[in-house]
């Protein structure tokens, strides 16, 4: 009798979900309803097979915001070089092109260095605390650079207020959107992945194409500072899209911390025993130690060959005695190369990363880094004439949009399907960016200075040149490592699984051989130490 008085009913909330079909099943309901979900390697085992696409209108919508993230951002990385030419035209003559590069560099410095914190907060799923501040700043700084840029004359500017409107303050809101588009839009599309990375980061070649061609055209009708105010609006109006439609899948998986105080909640030591890890980092850092060198160079290297002529900023500092009539006449605009450059460079983005999910983001990555190194050494430094100038233009914008744009895809690929490693994508790809962040400042800083001390840009193409044939590099040996990764995997077949599924049931991922404990947030809010999935 003591045990039957002590028995107590199911609650109805339980009961109603035991009643359901499997075909009803899924992790939300049985966190509603109280039960652990750990025991679950996947959804997918209750409810078959995912569709390749999703059909909640959320995901679409979402795509679109994390787009604009990425328009934002990097885009306006690559479109720097059109503010470049104006600056060492007009507003800055004076100073050199280690000054010039040191605007771009600072962006690309906090935009990778702070990687490492927005993508632990997104873990966290504070995604819209950061897209809101990332759109005020952005926004804000482009405002800002109006106003201190004076009337946009010829040597109103000043570099120290320009470095840290257009330099650090945008970076600080470009680091907020940067991470961002890619994880976020990663948490919808789990069958396509890779192609969804690949349609965000083609916003930073829609916007490497836009924004130079608008500011143009704008300075050539309304003058430099509103030009730039423009520019500011169309921000503050593509970021106020994302701030509403920007957001996460509710179906991933949170790791909200006990504390934030905790190192180890920034770095995941075990990483750095992970090789695949190890090297896809150095390949990045040196991807980004040459890369945008091209970028910030590529029309001041197209007039002095005499491939191009500055459009507008001729025209607009016409008081400057080193102007001549021959400047306006030779070759192309040069903001079309860049502007050129740029657009293409979609091409390979989408196409990198339609390939990706057939062959795998990283073994596209070490091929189309390879390519792209070639097309430096060799195309670049041998351009004769027009011709082959846009031949260039466009082969390695084609190239260099793959190159820049499969590091989240690679970093997805190196973790591999399961969801309790993809939890930890946001912090693995910002601790990646991190380790880059001061290559990507030195880089454009070394081939400045180079470009002054030798008075050639022949420097540039082989420095630039090289640092891509070190990534490519270090990115075969990842590929390499994961390989045998893959490999030891299919040879042990059910007790790798067996392993694997007992480590998650404990609460820790493996990653390579390497346990780590994973902290999920449950729907109470409580920090649950078992890797729920």
């Amino acid at each position: 009798m003591s045990s039957l008085s002590t028995y107590q009913a199911p609650s109805p909330t339980i009961t109603a979900h035991a009643t359901r079909s499997r075909d009803q099943i899924t992790p939300t309901s049985l966190l509603e309803a109280g039960l652990s979900t750990s025991h679950l390697s996947s959804t997918s085992t209750l409810r078959g097979p995912e569709p390749k696409w999703p059909t909640q209108w959320r995901a679409w919508t979402s795509l679109a915001g994390c787009f604009f993230l990425m328009f934002n951002s990097w885009g306006l990385v690559n479109a720097y070089g059109t503010f470049a030419s104006y600056y060492k035209d007009t507003l800055l003559p004076d100073e050199d092109a280690l000054m010039y590069n040191l605007f771009g560099a600072t962006q690309c410095f906090v935009v990778l260095t702070l990687s490492i914190v927005v993508g632990r907060l997104l873990d966290a799923g504070y995604y819209r605390y950061i897209i809101c501040t990332g759109a005020v700043t952005v926004t804000l700084s482009f405002f800002l650079l109006s106003v201190v840029s004076g009337k946009g004359g010829y040597g109103d500017g000043t570099a120290g207020l320009i470095w840290l409107t257009h330099g650090f303050l945008a970076g600080l809101g470009m680091a907020c959107f940067f991470v961002s588009s890619s994880q976020i839009a990663a948490t919808w599309f789990k069958a396509k992945k890779s192609l969804a990375i690949g349609i965000v980061a083609s916003g930073a070649s829609i916007s490497g194409l836009v924004y130079p061609i608008m500011l143009r055209f704008l300075i050539t009708s309304l003058g430099f500072p509103n030009a730039v105010r423009c520019v500011a609006g169309l921000i503050g109006l593509t970021a106020l899209f994302s701030c509403i439609f920007a957001t996460p899948n509710p179906a991933h998986v949170v790791r909200k911390p006990k504390t934030w105080f905790d190192h180890a909640v920034w770095f995941d030591y075990t990483a750095f025993k992970y090789k695949p890890f190890v090297f896809q980092t150095a390949a990045i850092s040196f991807l980004f130690l040459g890369f945008y060198a091209v970028f910030f160079n590529l029309e001041e290297w197209s007039a002095k060959s005499g491939f191009g002529y500055k459009e507008g900023i001729s025209r607009t500092s016409a008081s400057d005695p080193n102007n001549s009539d021959e400047d306006l006449t030779a070759g192309i605009a040069t903001y079309w190369l860049l502007a050129l450059m740029n657009g293409v460079s979609t091409l390979g983005r989408i196409g990198s990363a339609y390939l990706s999910d057939h062959f795998g983001a990283l073994q596209i990555h070490t091929i189309v880094t390879s390519v792209s190194s070639l097309l430096l050494l060799i195309l670049w430094t041998l351009t004769p004439n027009l011709a082959s100038c846009i031949a260039f233009v466009v082969l390695f914008g084609i190239f260099s949009g793959s190159v820049i744009g499969l590091p989240p895809a690679s970093m997805a690929y190196i973790l591999g399907p399961e969801p309790s490693r993809q939890a930890k994508l946001g912090q693995w790809t910002g601790m990646m960016y991190f380790f880059a962040g001061v290559p990507s400042m030195a880089g454009p800083l070394v081939a400045g200075h180079l470009i002054t001390e030798y008075k050639t840009y022949l420097t540039v193409q082989l420095w630039s040149g090289a640092c891509l044939v070190c990534s490519a590099t270090c990115m075969g040996c990842a590929w390499w490592c994961k390989r045998a990764e893959n490999l030891e995997k299919a040879v042990m077949g059910e007790e790798w699984k067996e392993s694997e599924a007992s480590s998650v049931a404990a609460g820790r991922v493996l990653v390579g051989g390497d346990e780590e404990k994973t902290e999920v947030r449950n729907l109470e809010g409580r920090d649950d130490d078992r890797g729920a999935v």
